[in-house]
């Protein structure tokens, strides 16, 4: 497993850096976000270059990976398109001033580096351990990051209908999917990977591909996702009220029938 281990931080690590680079003549950092989903499709065609076996839980996870990966680099890119360097990165420039350089390349490029090799490892454990036939615990994995995969996708794509209509403009998303869930795209995320670890848990030291979901789950809820992005709208009275009666995570009822107004989450 080390000998795999060591390909796909290789891989990781020359695709940072590249992408470090593309950053600084575009001066737009966001493009860590837009490579992160493509990231890991490279990190799976690299573990595949070196054990290139086939059988059929190898196929499944990689083809998991390629759709998760390449609809989320899309949606980013297209949902960046035209648009100023993010927020959270526009923040970061302003505060580490002269410094950004140096710490953008370690605090963001290499930190994101690496966090993409702790939520690969499922595909590291699974690559690593012999040829299998398909076990259920595969085909119960597949389901859970179909349901994932649903929540990402049109989570996604109701935020994007209602950003687009001006009528919507300031208005906080708590319809859909967002009735349910204040974040269905991170919940999804997050449970597509406990999909593809459970796919890697009838491989050979399988307990080891919990690690992935884990850390997307962990990164997600206390780090980079939810604080952040709810950290914007502390103190809005529409938001305290939407945050009273939906969950924040796992999809659950809204407590409250009434105030069910959409719009966009801005």
């Amino acid at each position: 497993m080390f000998s795999l281990l060591l390909t796909a931080a290789i891989v990781v690590f020359v695709y940072m850096v590249v992408l470090f680079i593309v950053a600084q003549g575009l001066k737009n950092t966001s493009i860590v976000d837009i490579g992160w989903g493509f990231g890991f499709i490279l990190v799976v065609a690299a573990l595949l270059i070196r054990e290139p076996e086939l059988y059929p839980a190898k196929v499944l996870l990689t083809a998991l990976v390629l759709v998760w990966g390449l609809r989320l680099s899309l949606h980013i890119l297209l949902r960046n398109a035209g648009k100023p360097e993010d927020f959270r990165y526009a923040r970061m420039r302003e505060a580490w001033g002269k410094d950004f350089l140096v710490k953008s390349f370690f605090f963001v490029f290499m930190l994101q580096g690496l966090l993409m090799l702790a939520v690969s490892f499922s595909a590291t454990v699974l690559f690593s351990s012999p040829a299998r036939p398909l076990a259920s615990l595969d085909l119960i994995g597949a389901l859970v990051f179909a349901l994932g995969f649903f929540f990402e996708t049109v989570g996604d794509r109701q935020l994007a209908v209602h950003i687009r209509d001006p009528e919507n403009k300031g208005e906080l998303m708590t319809g859909g999917l967002w009735s349910l869930t204040r974040h269905p795209n991170y919940f999804g995320e997050a449970t597509m990977w406990w999909g593809i670890a459970l796919i890697a848990l009838s491989s050979a030291n399988g307990w080891a591909a919990l690690l992935s979901p884990v850390v997307i789950t962990v990164l997600l809820l206390f780090v980079s996702g939810v604080p952040l992005l709810e950290r914007k709208h502390v103190g809005r009275p529409d938001w305290e009220a939407y945050k009273r009666r939906t969950s924040m995570f796992v999809p659950w009822f809204p407590k409250r029938a009434h105030d069910r107004s959409s719009g966009s989450r801005s």
